[in-house]
């Protein structure tokens, strides 16, 4: 399980291997600090894209508690994929996915508090699933 934390510093204990060699003692702070300046500064233009009755769509999905992790992780993936469609972009479109991924479980938060926990899980296990290489790959191009 994963905390998130506010100062920035990583907390909890990754299970079955979750991104586990993205926090391999090689992976140099600097490394992250980069890739998470770019992904904020993409996410930031996305932000002004996102329409609040997709934020609010999804939500309601996260309030439904008939839903397994499964579900909602599948509904995510769908807004996120619906997104990346229909937002013009000439980034790699899986770059676009992890950026629009943050960017919602950010709105979503803000816009149900209540709602963390379980958006922020579900966008890790959404990442974990379908963007894990892509993300090796990236640290590891940052790395060179």
């Amino acid at each position: 399980e994963v905390e998130l934390q506010t100062d920035g510093n990583r907390s909890g204990h990754l299970q079955n291997g979750e991104l586990g060699e993205l926090f391999d003692p090689e992976v140099n702070e600097e490394v992250i600090r980069i890739i998470a300046a770019q992904l904020a500064e993409i996410g930031d233009q996305f932000d002004k894209e996102i329409k609040a009755r997709v934020v609010n769509d999804l939500a309601q999905h996260f309030l439904n508690e008939n839903l397994s992790g499964e579900e909602i992780t599948q509904r995510m993936s769908e807004a996120v994929e619906g997104l990346a469609r229909a937002i013009p972009s000439d980034m790699e479109q899986e770059k676009a996915m992890l950026v629009l991924a943050m960017v919602l479980t950010k709105k979503i938060a803000n816009t149900m508090p209540s709602l963390l926990q379980r958006v922020f899980s579900t966008t890790v296990n959404y990442i974990s699933q379908q963007l894990h290489n892509y993300i090796v790959r990236m640290v590891s191009a940052v790395k060179q």
